[in-house]
Order: structure tokens, then sequence, then C-alpha cells
């Protein structure tokens, strides 16, 4: 383990615990994420050029930087709190999924690996120090975190065996089958969906992919479309469930499908004031 002070991934339970950006122009990036989702940007702990976006003084997410090669992937990663990147790692191999980097390590923060699961959705794995006790979750968090995917079954059984959900330690996140979904609940609040559906692993549209999706919550959803496009962005036709069966209980109308600048996809939601 990593020895940091304060709240570390030990407590996280294989919960999700960080979402990061790569990005191609760091200033155009926190300009159009300020515009968007009303962030302020202050200096992160992992380098000079990585910074933390905030929502009222929350950090919600990290944005670093990226080679300019086309090669180099623009996107959101979800990253799942571990006590041990390098058995983390080790799992994700022993049950078919792809280690692309790490574990890295950013000392005296932590470390981290990046990995692909078995439909070639791309996720994070994280030891170390929280940016704080922040977290995803359903009900009024600025960010929520759904997997797309074939089988969600498959997926819990790959996502559970790699980052020990329900596997009965003390504090470990539980998983509970909802609507042919699959539910990850911390301390018993929602913090992550697993949705079956038909997607296409080779197909052109990002949002056609197996991917974790990432969305974030904003108070003003037609603000937030309108400052998207006028940002340089795009608004996705037909939504993040454009030619994919959408949920049990889902509802696009309160929703936007965003592309960034950059191309890397997120969804922004209104929040529920109630």
């Amino acid at each position: 383990m990593v020895p940091v002070s304060g709240p570390t991934t030990g407590d996280a339970g294989g919960a999700p615990c960080w979402l990061n950006l790569s990005a191609r122009d760091l200033e155009a990036a926190q300009r159009f994420y300020g515009a968007v989702l009303g962030w302020t940007f202050r200096p992160g702990d992992l380098g000079d050029a990585y910074v933390v976006g905030e929502r009222d003084g929350v950090p919600v997410a990290g944005i670093a930087p990226v080679a300019a090669e086309p090669a180099v992937p623009v996107a959101w990663t979800v990253f799942f709190g571990v006590d041990d990147a390098d058995a983390a790692v080790a799992r994700i191999r022993e049950r078919g999924g792809t280690v692309g980097v790490g574990p890295m390590s950013f000392p005296p923060q932590g470390r981290a690996a990046f990995a692909t699961d078995l439909e070639g959705a791309v996720f994070g794995v994280w030891e170390g120090r929280l940016v704080s006790r922040w977290h995803v979750g359903e009900r009024q968090a600025p960010a929520w975190v759904e997997l797309h995917s074939r089988d969600a079954f498959d997926a819990a059984v790959f996502y559970g065996g790699v980052l020990g959900w329900a596997d009965g330690r003390p504090g470990a996140s539980e998983v509970s089958y909802e609507d042919d979904r699959v539910v990850l609940r911390r301390d018993g609040e929602a913090v992550a969906r697993l949705n079956s559906g038909p997607v296409e692993s080779a197909s052109p549209s990002p949002q056609l992919r197996p991917r974790w999706l990432v969305r974030f919550r904003v108070r003003d959803l037609e603000e937030a479309r309108a400052a998207a496009v006028a940002h340089g962005g795009s608004v996705v036709p037909g939504g993040e469930w454009a030619g994919v069966r959408p949920p049990v209980g889902g509802d696009d109308e309160r929703r936007v499908v965003v592309l960034d600048p950059d191309g890397a996809l997120f969804t922004v939601e209104a929040e529920d004031r109630g």
C-alpha cells in the first residue's frame, strides 16, 4: 500500500473513486468544461500539467494533457479504487482483460493502471490517496457512471472478480440485479450501473461501442447544451442510446450526449432538485 495520509482507496471497496480526461489542449479543455459544467480549476498533485475541476469547491474530475498524435485517444476514464494496483492488474489479466498502461507510480499520491475489459471498454484502477471523500452517486453527487455492454451479468462477474465486489470483506461494494441491469452500491447507495444491450466493438460511433459512459449533472440542461455548441463541441443526435436498446426507466429528455472539441464523449444531465 502507498504510504499516504488521509482517505485512501483502501476504503473505496472497489467503487468508482475518480474521473479523468485526457485532452490535447489543457487550456482549451478548461475553457470548454468551465463553460459547459460551471467548473473552476486548480493545479493537481500529479504533475505540473494536471488540473482538477471543481464544482462549488468540490473536486469532480482531473484533466491531463496527452500527446498530439492521432493514435492517442482522447476520452473520459473512470477509475476504481483498489488496495493493491499490482494485484488488481494480475486479476485483470487472469480474467481475460487487457492492461494497456501501468501500474504507474505518482509519488507520493499513488499508483494507476489503464485497462480494458472483455469487450474493450476502458477503465482504470487507482491505489493510493483520494482527492477527497468524493464519490459518484445516483442522487446529488456531481457525476454518475454506466457501463454499456452486451451482457451486464458477464461484465459484473469480470469486474466483481477484479475489484472485489460482494466478496464478503468489510466495506466491499455490493451488487444487485434490478430490471435486467446490475447496480453497484456503496453503503447502500447506487454508485454505478451496468447495462445490457446491442453494442459494436468496431463501430465508428463512440456511443455504440462498449464503454463506461460518464454523466455530469448540471443545474440548467439547455444552458449546458448551448454552451457546448458555442465552445466547439457537438450534440450527438439521438442521445446516448442512439441505435441501442435503452435501459428500463431511461429518460433521455433530461440528458444530452456531447462530444467535446477533441472528441471525448460524455453526458450532461439535469440534476434532481427535489
